[in-house]
């Protein structure tokens, strides 16, 4: 597989940088008589299978949708649920992670997340900070218009303490205080469960992103899916605003 390089037009071939709004977890076990906590279980299970599938396929960032900010909505026994699954995935796959030299980032509001969850994932995020491998960009109590505001703020502060010119500030400016600076937009968004809306996730950077939406619930995506879903990609024409190569 080849993975993309450039912004250009025309035909790219793989994606570099994929995202994944992880949906239907709760939906596939309700489908099966089972609670909801099992669909979540499963979900995680999948993530483990599709980040190494990532890994082998030589893509450079792999960014998942795990908890919303919104998500802080739902009852307290399914978040708690969440929360033990989150921190359990974090504890098991750190060797792993490790050993196939992927890099592990968190980006949210981590302030809202339990202080030993915090501690275990600035603990993974240092063992790996030196992988050379895929970025695994994990989004957790995650809004893209909080990350926005926090950006914005970030700006404004630097402006009003006379450390950045307002006439000076640019599309890079605001990408290098997105939370996530320094791993490239997504050319590919994937949400599964069949629901076709973005839920507030990467809304800056996937301003020019390819989008597939799928039918299958998050357990039920596969990575032989995962793969038909990157060679259709790899079928389509990217412009960028530009005329069609063909034209």
């Amino acid at each position: 597989m080849q993975l993309d390089e450039t912004a250009a037009p025309g035909k790219v071939g793989m994606p570099a940088n994929v995202a994944i709004i992880m949906d239907g977890n709760g939906r596939w076990a309700q489908r099966r008589g089972l609670p909801r906590s099992a669909g979540h279980l499963a979900g995680v299970n999948r993530l483990r299978e599709i980040v190494r599938t990532a890994s082998n396929l030589g893509l450079r960032s792999l960014t998942v949708f795990a908890f919303s900010t919104e998500n802080w909505r739902r009852p307290d026994y399914e978040v708690q649920v969440l929360m033990r699954l989150f921190r359990r995935f974090v504890v098991r796959e750190v060797d792993e992670l490790d050993q196939m030299r992927a890099r592990v980032r968190f980006i949210g509001q981590r302030d809202r997340l339990p202080a030993d969850l915090r501690r275990t994932m600035a603990q993974l995020e240092m063992r790996t900070a030196r992988n050379p491998g895929l970025v695994l960009q994990i989004a957790v109590s995650y809004g893209s218009r909080a990350e926005l505001l926090d950006a914005m703020r970030a700006i404004a502060a630097e402006t009003a303490e006379g450390r950045l010119d307002p006439e000076a500030i640019t599309e890079e400016t605001i990408a290098r205080h997105l939370w996530t600076a320094g791993v490239g937009d997504p050319d590919l968004v994937i949400r599964t469960s069949g629901e076709m809306r973005i839920s507030n996730f990467l809304l800056w950077q996937s301003a020019y992103a390819e989008y597939a939406f799928v039918e299958e619930c998050w357990p039920d995506f596969t990575p032989e899916r995962f793969r038909e879903v990157l060679e259709d990609f790899a079928a389509r024409e990217r412009r960028f605003g530009a005329v069609s190569a063909a034209v």
